[in-house]
């Protein structure tokens, strides 16, 4: 049977801006692919050391969610004043991230097990607690549950959403995808060619590595 690389990660709080508005603190539901990513290359010691190939697949459940405020600092061309305002922020509570990785599952155990940098989900001040396991798949459909899944796979659930897969180096560069997500969960009964023993769909997302992005000429 299939092997997995299963990555449970946990937090009080966490925050995911929505940057498709502009100047609005809005909250995605679930994290991007690309802070996911960002979360394991911090484990492994940056970029370089991320196998070029990594992708995972992940679901996510939030037991709460509120609205706080939070300072905002607008960015404004050298030597011109900017106003700091204070906005809402949509954040998330008790959150249980879980990650599956199929390939370089010994790396990914020891870069969890001993990260580089710290961990962190969202804000650089969201610190997450992760642990690991290995464990068996199956060659079969499951149920969608909580899992981010690519916008085609057939029947599945929840809302759709545009998010960020990949993100350069330099931040000046993003890679959008189509994905669908039911933050309630979702017992739709999906075929993504793996499932967990108990019968959940694990749903590879798309590599997630900076230099998948083709170089500016």
């Amino acid at each position: 049977m299939p092997e997995a690389l299963e990555v449970t990660v946990t937090a009080p709080v966490v925050s995911f801006r929505n940057p498709l508005y502009d100047g609005l603190q809005v909250g995605l539901p679930c994290p991007p692919p690309s802070t996911v990513g960002g979360m394991l290359a911090a484990a492994a010691g940056g970029w370089d050391r991320v196998p070029l190939h990594t992708r995972f697949a992940m679901t996510f459940h939030a037991a709460g969610s509120g609205q706080d405020l939070e300072t905002y600092h607008p960015l404004g061309s050298p030597g011109t004043p900017t106003n700091v305002t204070i906005k809402d922020r949509d954040f998330l509570a008790l959150v249980t991230l879980t990650v599956w990785l199929t390939e370089d599952t010994d790396l990914w155990a020891r870069a969890i097990r001993r990260p580089v940098w710290p961990l962190r989900l969202g804000r650089s001040q969201d610190l997450v607690a992760a642990a690991t396991r290995h464990i068996e798949l199956t060659t079969s459909s499951g149920r969608q549950g909580h899992s981010l899944v690519p916008f085609e796979v057939p029947n599945a659930a929840g809302t759709a959403m545009r998010l960020t897969t990949v993100i350069s180096d330099d931040r000046a560069r993003f890679t959008w995808d189509d994905y669908r997500y039911a933050p309630a969960g979702a017992h739709t009964e999906i075929h993504t060619g793996l499932a967990t023993r108990h019968g959940y769909a694990v749903a590879m997302l798309p590599p997630v590595h900076p230099h998948q992005l083709a170089p500016i000429v």
